[in-house]
């Protein structure tokens, strides 16, 4: 199980942190990542992350840092210089290998239920 936490709403060029915690699992090895989904766009992957490789896409680049804490299970996503166009659904997803081996979400399992971000 997958819980996300942190989202709200923020003014352009504001910050907020996300936080994706897993329980039940250990995610020693896994790739973990956020993905998010706008009303009426397709889910875009935003950045993912298992030991020694972090992805972004280009329009979260310079702006986001994911980061994780193996010992908690805890994935968190750092937004800084927030933009009306990050407006979103953000929901986080486990898979058991590395990130390395992932192409986009349909390799990713386990999914939280999403949290809401508004920036105005």
């Amino acid at each position: 199980q997958l819980v996300e936490s942190g989202g709200g709403s923020v003014q352009a060029g504001g910050s907020l942190k996300l936080s994706c915690t897993t329980r039940g699992h250990t995610t020693g090895g896994a790739c973990m990542g956020w993905f998010r989904q706008a009303p009426g766009k397709e889910r875009e992957g935003v950045a993912r992350i298992s030991p020694g490789v972090i992805f972004y896409s280009d329009s979260v680049k310079g702006r986001f840092t994911i980061s994780s804490d193996v010992a908690v299970g805890t994935m968190y996503l750092q937004m800084n210089s927030l933009e009306p166009e990050d407006t979103a659904v953000y929901t986080c997803a486990i898979v058991f290998r590395g990130c390395a081996t992932v192409s986009g979400p349909a390799d990713f399992p386990y999914w939280g239920q999403g949290t809401q971000v508004t920036v105005s």
